[in-house]
């Protein structure tokens, strides 16, 4: 409900001619009557007359049509002196009956006079229409006059309070619903301000003064226009010593403070209080006290709303640790700056490097005294930024012109050391930046596209900031795509394993297969994994293929077996999978499911596997070992990784990448091959080359002492039916 809906308190123009006659100083009477002689008789007869000091006015009408004409315009009488009999045999009786159904007018009184008794109105009349008294003229002494004209003024004071009180009290109430409705400070205090000062018949000048925190501080919450330069400030501020002596006397004593210059009310709500001054250059009167009293409870409601809305706001638009704006309050705002054609902007999306790390090294309390650093060094760089807003955990975006954004100082800016506590950190961090340019309608869209930059320089080691480009979106929906594609085919077993064979150099034996996954496109052709692995494991999805990769391998070992075949097979396990909890049990408990012997199931693990976190690895190696599973380090040499490693994980196999072997004999590849083959031998592990394609490849390998080969020279990776059938050509 706006505030234009309802506020005016008494806006009824009837109710403000009945507040006009409350206070009237005479009681005014209607005499209606054809006979000059009985208005003269009758001003005679109550002439000196008082009523609650209050004298009589007469006013004259010489028959029914004259009467109503009179009413009509004249809303003053209280008491009208009638004729029954006039131009007609019951003008009298019409006239009453167009006061109370045609003029609407309930509250005057009626007394009915005449001087013809047959033509008295029955009785049903003078009830339906709310008829007073009914007396002959000759009956009507001066005493029975006075008597029943001071019973009918009495009768209409009471209706008239009744009537003035049911519909002030619905006016407050409908004020009261009004001003329910707001949820902001200003806007409430306006509106509270207009509705008062129409209870107090002043004009809306005032404000609204409280605490905002849950101490003795007392602040300028809203007010008329005159004080909107100091809305938000310790009342201290105004330049009005009999405000600020007022408001603090008022809260101090707890309760109002009335003068003739101005009226300040208390308002008690749940938490703390606040004040309402208002200037009205008289004392209000008890009916006006009253009313006041009756919508300032409403007031105190209202004001606990707007103050719950707030600190929902708070909740949902507001960082609680910085202060900052949240990414929904963001969102709302970047839509502003979303002006087509416009280049005046960029939005940066910074992102802080490993603040995982911290968090977990130095503890939560020193990462959020990270971030409150992070927030005062953007703040005191970039004060004219449009808008700064923590979006994520650890993730602000920043919001610039474009003439203040520059590259090198940016880089200078964020280069210094932080201080949180007593740690000085270096930090580094990943930014995305989008032009205004590229910004969208919607700002969960804008926000997107910086994401999406934000992940292309998280990707890209060697670069700080990358700018979003259109192709980088088309990239992006490519992927998520092949993401969803892969998900739905995972889930309709559309996926494959195939098994390429591992053969034992000096004897050409047979001695194992590679588990390799493989996703059929649906037209004859295959996925390559080097493009889907990457995808599955940004996805999470590798570990559940994983799992089942492992299940394939385990049920084609045993098929195997049945066959006569005692071979092992090599599965591939990615980072992701290693950082599943209890891991190690899982492989375990798989092996035991499938009642395969653990010396035939090998897990080739990456150097990227065993450099995420070497203890838990190799706590996590040394218990598969145990079990009796063998390990391989997969694609070795093309890692990082320090050779003194290698003694400490529990090893069986070193895997020669195909990158070593493509190029045999010559090129200066013979060095590195031979270095791993060496190296292994000397470990006690065996070394297997994997992409061995020509008989010159082989002999060279067999020549630096490699125990093991695969490659398309043997055997290309092949389905479960064509593995059985190269089997058994070969036994």
């Amino acid at each position: 409900m706006t505030s234009d809906s309802n506020d005016f308190l008494f806006n009824d123009q009837d109710d403000e001619q009945l507040l006009e006659e409350t206070v009237s100083d005479f009681w005014d009477v209607l005499i209606v009557d054809d006979d000059p002689e009985i208005h003269s008789v009758t001003k005679l007869a109550l002439s000196g007359v008082e009523f609650w000091d209050k004298g009589l006015r007469f006013h004259h009408a010489y028959s029914g049509a004259e009467a109503l004409e009179l009413l009509k315009k004249d809303h003053s009488i209280s008491v009208i002196l009638l004729d029954v009999v006039m131009e007609s045999d019951d003008a009298g009786l019409q006239v009453v009956k167009q006061v109370r159904e045609c003029l609407k007018n309930h509250n005057i009184r009626i007394i009915l006079r005449t001087g013809q008794p047959g033509y008295a109105p029955e009785e049903k009349v003078i009830r339906e229409y709310d008829i007073n008294d009914y007396k002959t003229k000759t009956e009507l002494t001066r005493s029975k006059l006075i008597t029943s004209l001071v019973t009918a003024i009495r009768s209409y004071e009471q209706v008239c309070q009744l009537e003035f009180q049911s519909r002030a009290l619905n006016n407050i109430l409908l004020a009261s619903k009004a001003i329910l409705g707001f949820t902001y400070i200003k806007a409430f205090t306006m509106a509270v301000l207009k509705q008062l000062s129409f209870i107090l018949d002043c004009e809306p000048h005032g404000l609204l003064c409280g605490s905002i925190e849950d101490d003795d501080r007392v602040f300028v919450l809203g007010g008329g226009a005159e004080y909107n330069d100091v809305i938000g400030q310790r009342i201290e501020q105004l330049d009005n010593g009999r405000i600020i002596l007022q408001v603090k006397n008022c809260l101090a004593q707890g309760e109002h403070q009335h003068t003739e210059l101005d009226s300040t009310y208390l308002l008690k709500s749940k938490n703390r209080q606040a004040a309402i001054y208002l200037e009205t250059n008289q004392t209000p009167s008890p009916s006006q006290l009253q009313f006041a009293e009756i919508f300032l409870t409403n007031v105190s409601v209202g004001l606990d709303n707007v103050r719950l809305f707030n600190r929902l706001c708070d909740a949902a638009y507001k960082d609680i640790l910085t202060g900052l704006p949240n990414r929904n309050d963001f969102i709302n705002k970047v839509e502003r700056f979303y002006q087509p054609g416009k280049t005046d902007y960029v939005f940066l999306l910074i992102d802080v490097a490993h603040f995982s790390d911290i968090n977990n090294g130095l503890g939560q309390e020193i990462g959020n005294l990270l971030l409150n650093a992070i927030v005062e060094r953007l703040q005191q760089e970039y004060p004219k930024a449009e808008l700064l807003s923590r979006i994520g955990a650890d993730v602000f975006g920043l919001i610039l012109p474009k003439q203040r954004y520059d590259l090198e100082q940016l880089r200078e800016h964020l280069s210094l050391p932080f201080t949180a506590g007593e740690h000085i950190l270096p930090i580094n961090f990943k930014i995305g930046l989008c032009l205004q340019g590229d910004f969208q309608k919607a700002g969960i869209e804008t926000l997107k596209l910086a994401y999406i930059a934000l992940n292309q320089a998280k990707k890209n080691s060697s670069e700080m900031v990358v700018t979003y480009t259109p192709e980088m979106e088309e990239q992006m929906a490519w992927r998520l795509g092949i993401i969803r594609q892969l998900r739905q085919d995972f889930e309709q077993r559309k996926l494959e394993v195939w098994f390429q064979p591992q053969l034992d150099l000096n004897t050409l034996e047979i001695i194992g297969c590679e588990a390799l996954l493989r996703w059929p496109s649906g037209n004859g052709q295959y996925i390559s994994p080097a493009i889907f692995v990457p995808l599955a494991e940004d996805a999470g999805l590798i570990v559940e293929i994983g799992q089942w990769v492992l299940e394939q391998a385990c049920l084609q070992q045993k098929r195997l077996e049945q066959l006569g075949f005692n071979i092992s097979v090599a599965v591939n396990v990615s980072v992701p999978q290693f950082k599943v909890k209890g891991y190690a049990q899982q492989v375990k408990d798989t092996l035991i499911k499938y009642e395969v012997k653990p010396q035939f199931i090998e897990l080739e693990v990456t150097e990227s596997v065993v450099m995420d976190e070497l203890s838990n690895v190799i706590t996590t190696l040394e218990e598969l070992k145990g079990f009796g599973i063998e390990i391989a380090i997969d694609d070795f040499g093309t890692g990082f990784s320090s050779l003194s490693y290698l003694q400490k994980l529990p090893l069986d196999r070193l895997k020669i990448d195909r990158a070593f072997i493509k190029d045999l004999p010559g090129k200066g590849c013979e060095a590195i091959a031979a270095l791993i083959i060496s190296l292994g031998a000397r470990l006690g592990l065996k070394t297997i080359a994997e992409g061995v394609e020509t008989q010159a490849q082989a002999d060279y390998l067999l020549e630096l002492g490699c125990d093991e080969v695969q490659g398309f020279m043997y055997a290309k990776p092949m389905p479960e039916n064509e593995l059985i059938t190269y089997l058994q050509a070969k036994h």
